[in-house]
This record gives C-alpha cells, structure tokens and sequence, in this order.
C-alpha cells in the first residue's frame, strides 16, 4: 500500500494510554478488509530429483504475497497437524493467533487504557502482518497463540559453561530445550580446558572441540519448533585458547 493509504487519527490522547494512535487502520474497518486475497496451492520440490516435498492446496494469502512467501508460511508457520480440520490454512488464521494473544496478555497487564485501545493495536499489528511491513521471528509464528505449545518468543538465548563435566552435560540440556521451543543458543566455551592438558586421574581433558561436536550433532538431529528445519547454533572459541587451531 503506498503511504496516501496511511489513516492518522492524531495525537494519542493523554490519561494513561501507550501512545498507540491508527496509522493504517480505522474504527469499524477489518485490517484484512484492505488487502485484496486469493486461494493458492502451496507445494516444494525437491530441486534434486523433482519429487514433492510438502503440499498444501488452497492456502489463503494476499494477492501480493510471492509464491515463496506462501509457501515458507504454509510449511513453517501453519500450526495443526496437516490434512485435519485443525490445520491453519490461511494467514488470517496465523495472524489472529498471534496477534490476539499478545492483545490479549496487554489487556490483562494494564497496558491500554480500554478496549478502543486495545482495538486499534490488533488492527495496526494485523495490518502490518498482512502488508508484510513487518515480521516476527520464528519462535512466536511457531508458539504464540498455538494451543499446548510453551508461549516462549524469544529467538536467541546466550548460555554459558563452566569446565565441569556437570556443566557441560547441563548446556546439552539445556540448548535441546530451547531448540525444541524453535529458537536458537550460542555459548562461549572457552572456560573449558584445552585437550592438551592432563587430569588428575590421569590421562588427558576431552577439550571443548569435542564438545562441540557433540553439541552440534545433537543440534542436527532435533527439528526446530517442531517444523522442518533444524536448530541454530553459534559456539565461540576465544583466539587464545590453546585449542583454537583445532
């Protein structure tokens, strides 16, 4: 939509509001009512060999959203399992999950003055879904609003090790978590020991390479949110670690 399309309301009033005026929506006007929409069959091949890889007909986008964009929101982001009356098959659905939720954790935590409020942030927060002016990361398409799913939005987590075995195992646990809530951890673990080092049992330390290792393809094996992609992950070595050459 070009900017002529933009709704101003004015200065938001004073007496406790958030500041929230209506840019691009209007009292009495659905947000979706202002895009046009169509019906499409989501479908990816493999580029390998052709064959089909997910396949979801009559998937509801706005006339226009890019074929990709249809079909990373139907394989990603529809939640249900697929073929059952349950599975979303529009992004309205997919927005009005989302959407009224976080509304609804705002009435209930005092963060609009009253419903009108309330009102006119679910359209604007709709409006800019649907026009793809903006976007949430993956974790809150694949949680907020999903029934029987952990309300977790965050994409990112930032964990630390010490050089315990206990430690060690505990970010294993830790990081399996947080993909399987569909985010992603990073972890520095420099603190860890070089294998070059002795034990006092005898013998020599694991190092933080193999760690790593282990870590990484405990991370290949565990899909992400549940959907068809697996975790991210980032580990850092400091350069001055006697292991970093490895």
């Amino acid at each position: 939509m070009a900017p002529s399309n933009q709704v101003d309301h004015g200065e938001p009033e004073a007496g406790g509001r958030i500041g929230l005026r209506r840019r691009f929506t209007a009292p009495g006007v659905h947000p979706y009512d202002q895009v046009p929409w169509e019906r499409r069959d989501s479908r990816i091949t493999n580029y390998r060999d052709g064959t089909v890889a997910f396949e979801q007909r009559d998937v509801e986008v706005p006339v226009a959203w890019s074929l990709n964009a249809t079909n990373i929101l139907a394989q990603k982001y529809f939640r249900g399992i697929p073929g059952t009356p349950e599975r979303e098959t529009s992004l309205r659905q997919v927005a009005d999950r989302v959407v009224d939720a976080i509304a609804g954790w705002g009435v209930k935590d005092g963060y609009f003055v009253d419903a009108d409020e309330a009102s006119a942030f679910a359209d604007e927060l709709k409006y800019l879904i649907v026009t793809q002016r903006a976007a949430f990361n993956s974790p809150v398409w694949f949680n907020i609003g999903a029934k029987g799913r952990k309300q977790q939005a965050s994409a990112c987590f930032i964990l630390s090790v010490d050089d315990t075995m206990d430690s060690i195992l505990n970010w294993y646990v830790e990081e399996g978590t947080i993909f399987k809530g569909g985010s992603g951890a990073g972890v520095n673990l420099s603190r860890i020991r070089s294998s070059k080092e002795h034990l006092r049992g005898g013998g020599t330390a694991s190092g933080p390479v193999s760690f790593m290792r282990g870590a990484d393809a405990s991370a290949g094996t565990i899909k992400s949110g549940g959907a068809t992609r697996r975790a991210a992950k980032m580990v850092i070595l400091n350069i001055d670690h006697p292991d970093i050459e490895d």
